[in-house]
């Protein structure tokens, strides 16, 4: 191992390659808090899935379907193509986007982690829900019954886990760094 060769929970990663960092989670886990720390201490681009597909619906009068993801794979493939790291901020609730995203990092030799926010106190979620207000004009947040009922499935790959129950941001972004070796 390199000088630049870094290790995070058992993974090599190179510190001259861009890094993709795709956060997931049920909404209102703290996943978009995190990935927005992230990407101001890493000074890597942002993507967040809601805000691509809330524009194409603004902007196209379009039902999206998969198109904001097909769609931010192209933003962040370019970013990563001229070495710059990318953060993907979306629920990322499926074995298929989750493996699309692994693909377009490796499709351009850059880094890939995938990081898992989840928040296990279920009153605490629910009052998260109940609470929150969006930055993004137009878009819809989901209730505390169709947060429960989404469709999420399990990890079937390797996963940094951070459990935000509990914590404040600080201490949260704090053990994200130290998982990531940051």
């Amino acid at each position: 191992m390199t000088e630049l060769d870094v290790n995070y929970d058992g993974a090599k990663f190179n510190l001259n390659k861009p890094t993709l960092y795709v956060f997931s989670g049920l909404p209102a886990s703290g996943k978009s808090t995190l990935a927005k720390l992230l990407s101001q201490k890493t000074s890597s681009i942002y993507v967040r899935i809601d805000t691509v597909e809330q524009g194409l619906r603004d902007l196209c009068n379009f039902n999206v379907q998969g198109e904001g993801y097909r769609l931010s794979y192209r933003i962040i493939r370019d970013n990563l193509s001229l070495g710059i790291s990318a953060i993907a901020d979306s629920c990322n609730p499926i074995a298929l986007t989750r493996a699309e995203w692994e693909v377009l990092a490796g499709s351009v030799g850059a880094n890939f982690v995938n990081i898992e926010i989840n928040c296990s106190d279920s009153k605490e979620h629910e009052m998260r829900v109940n609470t929150r207000v969006t930055d993004i004009p137009n878009l819809e947040l989901p209730n505390w019954l169709q947060v429960q009922n989404r469709h999420y499935e399990p990890w079937q790959s390797d996963v940094v886990k951070i459990d935000t129950a509990g914590k404040t941001i600080d201490a949260s972004f704090s053990e994200l760094l130290v998982k990531l070796g940051l």
